[in-house]
């Protein structure tokens, strides 16, 4: 079984926001697979997908972003999943919107989901896939920018990355992770391979 958890925040006041395209990502997979949500052993809801590639097990933390790390050290620990079979889906602010980028490691980048997940599990190793929502405005807070509502010019390319992420998700089920980053980072304009952008904080 892997464990696939979209990062985002809770509630309707967040639920359309850039910061939390995770948690969409898993409700197309568990639309697309006819399976609902429910309470999780952990601080998180959680879904399960039993007709891929050994099963899935789709997870939204109920934590808040920067504490994402203590619901997904309760379910791997709980459903025993070793860490290589774990996938964190998250936004990412350095990659231009609806731009996919996966990875099999790599350091938070400054995004404090990640944050909380390295410190929980005391490694940076496990597989990640962030997507794309661009910085907006750089005169505008980074914060306000993936907090507020999605605007309705960008929204058309966020579901699109969505759909697509969901796609990657499946694929990363199947085929692992090097397959993942060969099929799905795609080379932004200007033709430089989205695998070489840096994410936030790294050079």
């Amino acid at each position: 079984m892997k464990l696939i958890v979209g990062l985002g925040n809770p509630g309707p006041k967040y639920r359309d926001t850039l910061h939390n395209v995770g948690f969409m990502t898993m409700d197309v997979l568990a639309a697309r697979h006819g399976v609902v949500f429910e309470t999780a052993p952990a601080d998180a809801l959680m879904a399960r997908v039993r007709g891929v590639a050994g099963g899935l097990l789709l997870a939204k933390p109920l934590t808040f972003m920067n504490r994402s790390g203590a619901a997904v050290g309760d379910l791997l620990r709980f459903f025993k999943i070793p860490v290589e079979d774990l996938l964190v889906v998250v936004d990412e602010v350095a990659l231009p919107a609806g731009h996919l980028r996966a990875r099999p490691a790599g350091s938070a980048g400054g995004h404090n989901g990640l944050k909380s997940i390295n410190g929980v599990l005391g490694t940076e190793q496990y597989a990640r896939l962030r997507i794309g929502v661009g910085r907006g405005d750089p005169r505008r807070d980074l914060a306000d920018h993936v907090l507020s509502a999605i605007p309705p010019d960008l929204r058309p390319v966020v579901d699109e990355a969505v759909v697509k992420a969901a796609d990657a998700v499946e694929c990363f089920a199947r085929d692992g992770i090097e397959k993942t980053m060969q099929v799905f980072n795609a080379p932004p304009p200007g033709g430089r391979d989205s695998t070489s952008l840096p994410p936030r904080g790294e050079p």
